[in-house]
């Protein structure tokens, strides 16, 4: 299953990237957010919503995550942190490894979509 996991947050101009990556091919979107990011951005897709508080430390975000996260979130994970805090980043991809989830990174580059 082919996931694409994307925090939608701080940074501007962020959310058209990832509404660009949205538009790719996916069996499943997971969408880590706050609450103003649940309720402005409006994505293409169905989507998964994770809502968080940025303001919380690290290990609550991460734990914030992990009881929302789907079950069946696959085995071919695609990260996006072109949005989002510092601490929202290292949670989830904290989270991940505990999970022992391997994943790459897409985002957008001038020939296109990109995977690293």
């Amino acid at each position: 299953m082919k996931t694409l996991v994307a925090l939608i947050s701080t940074g501007k101009g962020t959310w058209g990237h990832v509404g660009r990556l949205i538009s790719e091919e996916w069996d499943k979107i997971i969408l880590v957010t706050n609450d103003f990011g649940r309720e402005k951005f409006n994505p293409t897709k169905d989507v998964d919503w994770i809502v968080v508080n940025p303001s919380m430390p690290i290990e609550n975000i991460k734990n914030a995550i992990r009881d929302r996260l789907p079950k069946d979130i696959g085995d071919e994970i695609y990260v996006s942190l072109i949005s989002g805090s510092g601490k929202e980043h290292m949670a989830l991809l904290s989270l991940l490894k505990d999970m022992g989830k391997d994943y790459k990174f897409i985002s957008l580059t001038m020939e296109g979509v990109g995977y690293f």
